[in-house]
């Protein structure tokens, strides 16, 4: 890489080492801990590719952005962040960020997008300034696991353009907000937001009243796989129908349409019309990671809402972990507000999640309609729905070692817990060497309990 890199951050030890990193790959690096020197440089006209935080303790780098386009217009700037929302990432698009990173950051990922910025130096069109008092405080999509993260950078990527977006995901993990973040934060947040049913598009007048009432905002059909063909007819007209104000069009669905469309439950010119982007809401099974990090965002809201202040255990928060969440964040939320009310020590136990979720239904099996087939086919639906969802675009690189990754942490943990920790036993089992298997215990941070098992 050839250039001059501007690092901002207040954490010595991101310094440290991206300026490191940096160096040995060829650039110049003037690294600070402020946002004022960091202002100074640019207005200076130092740097070819800026990276800086969010949260700093003189600003946020993120109201730095447009200052930073005004004084050095086509100044790559990429964002890191530790707030790891879906607000982040739609802030940074919003702000013309050159690219986005939550940290914790890969640094070879990282450094990859800087030599990109560098080659490139070219910025994209900016778009209208948001309208701050529009926007709401807080969006509940929150998680920094990696299939979160790439769907926040889709939403960023998809927000302002006019493809038709059709969202898929089970019962409960957040479609219908999905849908609304991109509306609320797209060229079109001026304009209604109207969900269509199949009751809304039951006789021939439905489509004509759905058009009048959103005024070339947003239309969002619910769940559209449930919907009968002749309502699905009525759909594809709509959006064949001539307006002065043409609106978007997004759809949401628990199935895979895909599927759905081969199988003659959902027409082919009407799944066509709507999956110019497709997005996959993943389910908490998905970003087990993430549910500490929900369960106290719940726990955070309810407290402000005046309920009494409560946290989870060390122990009740691993069997939130271990639990199956058939209806994902909608029923996780609900569990930590039955928690808050029945509850009077500030420590949630290990034995109220017990009874609690004794109560819950059973998580349905993960391949339907009775799939009994090898684990590898299981596999090459996930990774044929996971290329489909970044639509024309690649995912990003690492795509190897990230999905081994995946399978490898499972096994070894299901492979411990069936050798009750003993890790000689574990290696033998795997057909692994035990130093291997003490290596990948560490680098996938993989937590080992002894316990006495039946063998």
């Amino acid at each position: 890489m050839d250039g001059t890199v501007l690092v901002a951050d207040d954490d010595r030890t991101i310094r440290t080492v991206l300026t490191q990193a940096l160096t040995r790959a060829g650039c110049k690096v003037h690294a600070t801990s402020s946002l004022t020197t960091l202002m100074r440089w640019v207005g200076e006209g130092k740097g070819d590719v800026v990276i800086s935080d969010v949260v700093m303790p003189d600003g946020n780098g993120l109201e730095m952005l447009p200052k930073i386009a005004q004084d050095r217009p086509g100044l790559p700037v990429i964002v890191i962040s530790a707030q790891n929302t879906i607000m982040t990432a739609i802030q940074a698009a919003e702000a013309d960020a050159y690219d986005y990173l939550p940290k914790p950051f890969d640094l070879p990922d990282l450094m990859k997008r800087t030599a990109r910025a560098l080659e490139l130096k070219q910025r994209r069109p900016r778009g209208p300034e948001p309208e701050e008092a529009e926007r709401p405080d807080e969006l509940p999509l929150v998680g920094r696991t990696p299939v979160m993260q790439a769907l926040y950078r889709l939403v960023a990527r998809v927000m302002n353009t006019d493809l038709p977006v059709l969202i898929s995901g089970e019962s409960g993990t957040g479609k219908s907000l999905i849908a609304r973040a991109i509306h609320d934060f797209s060229d079109r947040r001026t304009l209604p937001f109207v969900t269509v049913t199949a009751a809304d598009l039951s006789d021939l007048e439905g489509p004509a009243r759905v058009l009048a009432r959103v005024k070339g905002g947003t239309v969002l059909i619910d769940e559209i796989a449930d919907i009968d063909d002749e309502i699905q007819a009525r759909i594809v007209r709509m959006t064949e129908a001539p307006t002065d104000h043409v609106p978007r069009f997004m759809a949401t669905s628990q199935s895979d349409l895909a599927a759905a469309m081969e199988a003659g439950r959902v027409r082919q010119d009407l799944y066509y019309r709507l999956s110019g982007a497709t997005l996959h809401v993943p389910s908490l099974r998905e970003r087990v990671d993430d549910i500490p990090l929900l369960a106290e965002h719940f726990l955070t809201r309810a407290e402000r809402d005046g309920a009494p202040r409560r946290r989870l255990g060390h122990e009740a928060g691993e069997l939130f972990r271990a639990y199956s969440w058939p209806g994902n964040v909608r029923q996780l939320e609900n569990a930590i507000r039955r928690l808050v009310l029945t509850g009077r020590a500030e420590e949630i136990t290990r034995a109220e999640v017990e009874a609690m979720l004794g109560n819950q239904p059973e998580m349905e099996p993960v391949l339907s309609g009775g799939d009994t087939g090898k684990l590898s086919a299981s596999v090459a639906r996930h990774l044929r729905r996971y290329f489909d969802l970044h639509g024309n675009m690649l995912p990003p690189a690492g795509l190897h070692a990230r999905i081994l990754r995946e399978v490898e942490q499972p096994l070894i943990e299901i492979a411990l817990e069936a050798t009750g920790g003993n890790q000689a036993k574990c290696a033998d089992l795997l057909g692994i060497n035990r130093n291997t298997l003490r290596k990948k215990i560490t680098d996938l941070d993989i937590e080992v309990t002894r316990k006495r098992k039946l063998m």
